[in-house]
């Protein structure tokens, strides 16, 4: 599987940091209000938003957190705030409102959204933006006209007067080395210029002042690493990774540092640093499930410390598994109290990864080193895995979640118990071999059921694969193949067991009568 037009590990596999049950639904949501706050250029009074009703979106849309998200976006907090747990009421507070409609119009992508907003200064605008998993989010129209905004560039947007066209004016105003692609709609036309570079106030006070711009939009960039910085990769398909990774030495862990390095542009010690914020930000979360959360609108209680009772109480014996199970358990409970967490590759999965590594990093005595090395190898698995379908459930279900953060755990877990790339990349390969076709269905559209055992069975299976992996076991089939396969048996997965709650465990009597007692605490 060859890596073009690459996704990066900080902004594409491991994060957001976010709140919420599911980064498809919240984090996604939220860049994507936070962007259209950019996009609309004026103090916000109201909101329309619309999902089309046959989108993976229309029936759950608040049970799944999107309207904390496009609120919290909209209202412009940040994650990390407190206040995104009761957007309505800071909405409220600020006289901004926000309306939810359920529509019909033209769709390519089964998680898609319309805002309509309008300013204090009765400036409007229309947005139309899809959630691409994990995140992940591209806006694809603004008011008729055909873009591709993903929060990883610097953009301007350029309005000018009708039947004018400005694109020869452009190429003398715009400096070398940004990128300027013209739109037309009628007689309108736009440009949707981005840099990875900040735009000088010379630059934008020129724009403003040209006599054929009507309007112009500063679209300041979301995602943690800025593109157009890259640099020479020195691998690209599986088979180089392994082969340059015997010839140079490295393990997993140094041949995700390198990948990601050459990604963003950035040095080793500020791509070190970034994922020893990530790494601390979800041992923090780990701790916090561990002490207790409490959540009104979910489903299960804290039973993390269970497993500490068990073992005091000599019901169970103590062991790394145990660990696991705890660890797993308490990020997954910070992630159902909206509590911050990171998103690894998905928030539904975000317990996987964390919580197996560390109680292994425990169990090991590994260093914080050691530990964030593993996170390059597990985001090296991640970006490839991206590059195949990516980690959207309502596409492909739960096998590009929890799949893929097995995956990613086993291929970090090798990294921590000192084994090489080759070994590593089995471990992944075994992993996610075991996760093919898992559905996504989770009850009463709580990302809870039976998603937390899913993430306890992913951690588990990482770990076992690993010790295979280490233990000289076959894999048989390649990382590549695997990842082509799980494309592959998605095509073939109904709707109804891909996020939809339309099918699986979704729909037995149990799960329909815990939706019915739920509803009205989301309502």
């Amino acid at each position: 599987m060859k890596m073009t037009n690459l996704p990066g590990i900080l902004n594409d596999v491991i994060g957001p940091v976010m709140r919420g049950p599911s980064s498809s639904h919240t984090a996604a949501s939220w860049r994507i209000g936070r962007t259209g706050l950019d996009i609309l250029n004026d103090p916000l009074e109201k909101a329309l938003v619309e999902f089309d009703r046959q989108g993976a979106w229309a029936p759950n849309y608040r049970e799944q957190g999107t309207t904390m998200g496009i609120e919290g976006g909209l209202l412009g907090l940040e994650m990390t705030d407190e206040r995104m747990k009761d957007t309505e009421g800071y909405a409220r507070q600020k006289g901004i409102t926000i309306d939810y409609q359920i529509s019909a119009f033209p769709t390519d992508h089964t998680n898609t959204v319309r805002l309509t907003l309008w300013g204090s200064t009765q400036r409007s605008v229309q947005i139309i933006a899809v959630s691409l998993g994990g995140g992940s989010f591209e806006i694809r129209c603004i008011d008729g006209f055909g873009v591709k905004i993903k929060g990883d560039w610097y953009e301007l947007l350029l309005f000018a007067k009708e039947k004018t066209d400005i694109s020869e004016a452009l190429k003398t105003i715009l400096p070398e080395g940004m990128t300027c692609v013209a739109a037309q709609d009628g007689t309108r036309y736009m440009y949707e210029c981005k840099s990875s570079h900040p735009f000088s106030p010379e630059l934008i006070a020129q724009l403003k002042h040209h006599s054929d711009i009507e309007n112009i939009a500063v679209i300041n960039p979301i995602m943690p690493v800025i593109s157009g910085r890259q640099k020479e990769m020195p691998f690209t398909t599986v088979q180089s990774l392994i082969a340059y990774a015997e010839q140079t030495g490295s393990s997993l862990g140094d041949l995700g540092l390198v990948y990601e390095t050459c990604i963003s542009g950035l040095t080793d010690q500020e791509v070190i640093d970034k994922m020893t914020s990530l790494a601390h930000i979800i041992d923090a979360s780990i701790a916090t499930g561990l002490k207790g959360t409490q959540y009104k609108d979910r489903i299960l209680p804290q039973q993390s410390h269970l497993i500490e009772q068990a073992e005091k109480a000599g019901t169970i014996k103590h062991s790394v598994v145990n660990r696991i199970i705890a660890n797993v358990s308490a990020l997954m409970e910070s992630k159902s109290a909206m509590e911050v967490i990171v998103a690894i590759p998905t928030a539904g999965s975000c317990g996987t990864v964390g919580g197996s590594f560390r109680a292994i990093a425990e169990d090991l005595g590994s260093s914080k080193d050691d530990l964030v090395k593993a996170y390059f190898a597990a985001g090296l698995v991640g970006a490839y895995f991206a590059q195949g379908p990516g980690f959207s459930a309502e596409e492909h279900g739960c096998q590009v979640e929890c799949g893929a953060a097995a995956g990613m755990a086993g291929a970090g877990i090798v990294q921590l118990m000192g084994g090489t790339a080759k070994q590593a990349l089995d471990a992944a390969s075994m992993a996610i071999q075991n996760m093919i076709g898992l559905v996504c269905d989770p009850v009463a559209d709580r990302v809870e059921v039976p998603c937390l055992g899913k993430n306890i069975s992913a951690g588990v299976n990482a770990f076992s694969s690993a010790i295979m992996a280490m233990s000289g076991f076959d894999a048989v089939i390649p990382l590549d193949q695997v990842v082509q396969t799980v494309s592959r048996v998605s095509r073939s997965m109904p709707t109804c067991v891909k996020c939809t709650g339309k099918g699986g465990l979704a729909i037995t009597e149990t799960a329909v009568q815990l939706k019915l007692k739920l509803s009205g605490l989301s309502n």
